[in-house]
């Protein structure tokens, strides 16, 4: 808990200035509900009563107010008025200042997150829901802003309304005074009971409800496929039952809230009503006055509603507590691998790779690619082949670092990638990904998202070259029309071509492209290929392949079995060597995909034509 706060409190560090200026708006506010009380007593005590004026009062007032009781009543009430206003003004300056600064602390928090959730490996956002990162960046990240504006000032506030109150009521009555702390233990006695069961309350209503978002966000992410199968009924009934159990949850956490806040309430009464029992006795003995015992209970009301209020929303403070750790769970993780002191400065690179023995496992039990060793020179075109889970986009993955070789080294220009600066390393490398991924924008920011600071001429022609302006000249605002979510109103095809003008634009040395042309017609594809062609001397090309047009342009193939690389050579050495890719090129020739999930053996028993047939229908 010590950690906690101590964590919580490194975010009121930039907010000095702010924090100063809350302390002394909290010492007025309590300094004016001291005073509040005292022309209450007055008008009681000496106006509708007998007492007479204090003398250090009397002094100060003109004798025709102090000798008129009228004059004197609106004078004191005036006072109060003026008391109470400035009371309300000074509260609403310290909620607005309040509000301010954790409104900007929970937008730090975010940013934090989200940079913290950036810097993290490859593999956590694999292996996480996504849904469940995008609740802690959004409903979590106000743990901090609940845990100071909805704890921390208040706790301060009740302490020192506290010892205020508790000094002056020593001064006016000492027994009332140490009788208003028998409420204490029974205070403490009753949080000990109640908040460890809100706690694991809240806890699990916080998992129950990012589980609910993460059912919605894999219902709408997945709505072609749920209405294609008319599972909307499924769907729903999977939702509804998701919900009503973090309804129960909820339900049952507020039950828990509630009677906590009766209990706290029903004990600061109960201290309440015996000052006034004693109070009242005292009264009846001539050893106080009604305004005295009117302080007294004014100022018992201004030590428990603060005690109270936090009573009242211990349940938001669990949750609070609940929301910090699964925030610090996050913040907890390792980010990727940090650049070495020494780093390379990766923006030189000519782009000629190598891989030396290399051995990858994602959970060490499976591996994944076994001694893998091969070379692309920079103008290259290395295709990658094989069958599902041969590890062919793993291999491509260990290049920018997404992940980190279990044994042997990937050497760009002869330098191990685990020396290069990351960030530059990246810059140097351009991805393709098999589904590229498309943001809010236009076609042409979607493009410009290879390199940002590209002109508008560079834009077109990294488009003209991915084959991009043949749809992009139908579209009705050109290249400023905008793009819905993910690309939807784009083809498969449309979305792919716009990939590989955003990776040409880059214009980096290497260049990674997982079956860049799937999803495209065969003219597009000449096209694009024409242009790859062209461009090849300025790039290292590694291509994920299930084409035979692809695989055939190649200077060299891989071909990957079970994460071994088991040959390697141009396409005709291949058909003559390579029984295994003989058999893979004769079932793309007819139109079958080589991720199929069936066992090598399967496809060696497969009836297809031979090597010699293949390279006969190539032809």
């Amino acid at each position: 808990m010590t950690s906690l706060v101590s964590w919580t409190l490194s975010f009121l560090r930039p907010y000095k200035g702010r924090s100063s200026a809350i302390v002394a708006l909290t010492l007025l506010e309590i300094g004016l509900a001291a005073l509040a009380p005292w022309p209450l007593k007055l008008v009681v005590d000496t106006v509708l009563g007998d007492t007479p004026l204090p003398a250090s009062m009397a002094s100060r007032l003109p004798a025709s107010v102090v000798a008129s009781a009228a004059a004197l009543l609106v004078l004191i009430v005036l006072t109060g008025l003026l008391i109470q206003l400035g009371a309300e003004v000074t509260r609403m300056l310290h909620t607005q200042l309040q509000v301010q600064m954790g409104q900007r602390i929970v937008y730090h928090l975010r940013e934090t997150l989200l940079e913290h959730l950036q810097a993290l490996p490859l593999r956590h956002h694999l292996q996480s829901r996504t849904a469940d990162s995008v609740y802690r960046l959004d409903a979590d990240a106000h743990c901090v802003d609940d845990l100071i504006i909805g704890g921390l000032f208040p706790l301060a506030l009740a302490a020192i309304n506290l010892t205020v109150m508790f000094v002056v009521l020593l001064y006016v009555d000492a027994p009332l005074a140490w009788l208003s702390l028998t409420v204490a233990p029974f205070l403490f006695l009753c949080l000990r009971y109640h908040a460890g069961a809100m706690g694991e309350h809240a806890e699990q209503v916080k998992t129950l409800e990012s589980s609910l978002i993460e059912r919605t966000f894999e219902i709408l992410s997945s709505i072609a496929a749920v209405k294609s199968f008319t599972r909307e009924r499924h769907e729903l009934s999977r939702f509804s039952r998701d919900g009503r159990a973090t309804m129960g949850a909820r339900l049952l956490l507020t039950w828990r809230e509630s009677l906590f806040s009766v209990a706290v309430t029903a004990i600061t009464l109960s201290g309440t009503a015996l000052i006034l029992v004693i109070g009242g006795l005292h009264v009846l003995d001539g050893r106080i006055t009604v305004g005295t015992l009117l302080v007294v209970v004014a100022y018992l009301a201004a030590v428990y509603e603060p005690i109270s209020e936090i009573a009242r929303t211990t349940g938001l403070l669990q949750q609070a507590v609940v929301s910090a750790r699964r925030v610090r769970e996050i913040l907890g993780l390792a980010p990727e691998v940090m650049d070495a002191p020494d780093a390379v400065d990766a923006s030189n690179l000519r782009g000629h790779l190598r891989f030396e023995g290399v051995g990858f496992s994602y959970d060490d039990h499976r591996t994944v690619l076994d001694g893998i060793s091969f070379e692309a020179r920079p103008g290259e075109l290395v295709a990658i082949v094989g069958l599902t889970g041969a590890g062919k986009t793993t291999l491509v993955n260990l290049i920018p670092r997404f992940f980190e070789p279990r044994e042997g080294r990937v050497l760009i220009d002869n330098t191990d990638v685990a020396h290069f600066a990351l960030r530059s390393l990246r810059d140097r490398i351009a991805l393709v990904p098999q589904t590229p991924v498309l943001f809010s924008g236009s076609v042409a920011d979607n493009i410009r998202y290879g390199r940002l600071d590209a002109t508008d001429a560079e834009v077109e022609a990294a488009a003209r070259a991915a084959h991009v302006d043949v749809f992009v000249r139908r579209l009705p605002q050109g290249y400023d029309t905008p793009v819905a979510e993910g690309g939807a109103t784009l083809s498969g095809g449309e979305r792919q071509r716009l990939g590989i003008a955003r990776a040409l634009l880059k214009q980096a040395p290497i260049l990674i492209l997982d079956e860049p042309t799937s999803a495209i017609d065969a003219i597009s594809e000449e096209a694009v290929f024409d242009a790859l062609r062209r461009l090849r001397p300025r790039h290292t090309t590694l291509v994920i392949a299930h084409r035979l047009s692809t695989i055939r342009d190649a200077n060299r193939i891989l071909v990957l079995d079970d994460g071994r690389l088991v040959a390697q050579g141009p396409h005709e050495t291949l058909l003559a060597t390579s029984e295994l890719y003989g058999r893979m090129c004769a079932r793309l020739s007819v139109g079958r995909s080589l991720d199929e999930p069936e066992s090598v053996d399967e496809l060696l028993r497969e009836t297809a034509v031979d090597a010699t047939q293949t390279a006969g229908i190539e032809e």
